[in-house]
């Protein structure tokens, strides 16, 4: 006689309106939700978009109007994913209503990214700025978000004063986009707008956070969550690179070229991998909330610098298939500085949050940036642009390294636990 088979639950859970009271700063096992792993991939395409267009200007050459467009653009990419993640972490119900809007939400994000192709391409020729469509995928987001902090404010009465400073500042700097939009400013002036737009938004988290009482957002939570977004960035700089080899492969083959270029694109992103998540963030935001926007606003740099090093190894891959202006020199250049500045920041954000400059930190900089260094003065000597990358690659191994050997002392000379 067989045994009775175990009763397995199937009862589906039903999403119906909850209050929007706040989560518990201090929740045991605050993970991601499936929502907003979801939400996360719309920004897999802006961010290859982003890396696409910057790679195209640097082949072409057009290398400052490249780096302008990318980081306004990257700025725009990162803002929007913050915005939406802050409040996911304070105010998450899951109901049906709070997923509708988060949804919306999405399809801006979706439109914002088909913008990013017509603002480089108004920065590269000049005239006037297109940012209609950033802007119009911004007034969707800002909408549903508008009306997410609308509804906590209402639900929940403790922290009214933070909802609706969120939901006003939001208000006030959208409709300023909106009137940007309509006036005839060149590109130098309509820059200088974006910038000034985006302070105004910026102070919008700090006014609530510091002056208005602030929201619950989960330590753990948010450091989650940026470290997914981490990945999403490295994991858009592989798929562009294996995108541009396999054009290269498909006409010239398995070259020795193409072959050390997927090896050193691979071993970057391991390396930046394994550095970013040697910081103990999610501890240190648990015990000094106080150090949110040190950690919150610096990761845009951050992300931008990962997407920017994707941008350049499919710079790299062009220069390879022969369809780069780009020399060598200026093609390691594209790779070297964006992992140089990926590394030196942190190491700094690490050192912004302890609150300690460790000297073991400072040495491990300075070898980092006389490695990208040595690879672009190979690269100046006429060594093969591929080989360089190489050497560019040793720059966050051995940021690995170091950090490895320094957590083994540490640990060698922890008091033991109790």
């Amino acid at each position: 006689m067989s045994d009775p088979q175990p009763q397995v639950p199937h009862t589906a859970r039903a999403h119906r309106i909850r209050p929007m009271a706040g989560r518990d700063p201090h929740e045991n096992h605050r993970v991601a939700t499936p929502l907003e792993l979801l939400f996360d991939l719309t920004f897999v395409i802006a961010f290859g978009i982003a890396a696409s267009e910057l790679a195209h200007a640097l082949a072409a050459g057009h290398v400052g109007t490249g780096l302008i467009a990318f980081l306004f653009s990257t700025f725009a990419v990162c803002w929007a994913w913050i915005n939406f993640t802050w409040f996911a972490s304070a105010y998450d119900t899951d109901d049906w209503v709070y997923r509708v809007l988060t949804m919306v939400q999405m399809v801006g994000v979706l439109v914002l990214a088909l913008g990013i192709p017509p603002f480089f391409a108004s920065i590269e020729h000049g005239g006037h700025l297109s940012n209609e469509m950033l802007v119009a995928g911004y007034v969707v987001m800002r909408v549903a978000m508008v009306t997410q902090w609308l509804r906590a404010a209402r639900q929940d009465p403790g922290r009214r004063a933070a909802s609706l400073t969120y939901a006003t500042v939001i208000t006030i700097v959208q409709v300023g986009w909106i009137v940007a939009i309509f006036l005839p400013v060149g590109v130098t002036l309509g820059l200088a707008m974006f910038a000034i737009l985006a302070l105004a938004e910026m102070s919008g988290p700090w006014l609530a956070e510091t002056r208005k009482g602030g929201t619950p957002w989960h330590a753990h939570h948010i450091a989650e969550r940026y470290g997914l977004l981490a990945i999403i960035a490295l994991g858009e700089g592989v798929v562009g690179t294996v995108a541009s080899l396999t054009a290269v492969v498909g006409e010239h083959g398995w070259t020795p070229d193409a072959i050390l270029l997927a090896v050193a694109g691979t071993a970057l992103t391991f390396a930046m991998w394994w550095i970013y998540f040697a910081m103990p963030s999610a501890d240190v935001l648990h015990a000094h909330r106080e150090r949110s926007f040190l950690f919150g606003y610096l990761h845009i740099a951050v992300f931008g610098a990962i997407v920017a090093t994707g941008a350049g190894l499919h710079t790299a891959a062009y220069y390879v298939e022969d369809h780069s202006e780009l020399g060598s020199t200026g093609t390691v250049l594209s790779v070297a500085l964006p992992v140089g500045i990926f590394v030196l920041l942190v190491f700094g954000l690490y050192a912004l949050l302890v609150r300690s400059f460790d000297t073991w930190h400072v040495v491990l900089s300075l070898v980092t940036v006389a490695v990208l260094a040595a690879a672009v003065v190979s690269a100046m000597a006429g060594v093969p642009m591929t080989a360089c990358l190489l050497i560019v690659t040793l720059a966050p191994a051995i940021g690995v390294v170091g950090s490895e050997i320094l957590e083994h002392r540490r640990a060698g000379t922890a008091p033991p636990a109790s």
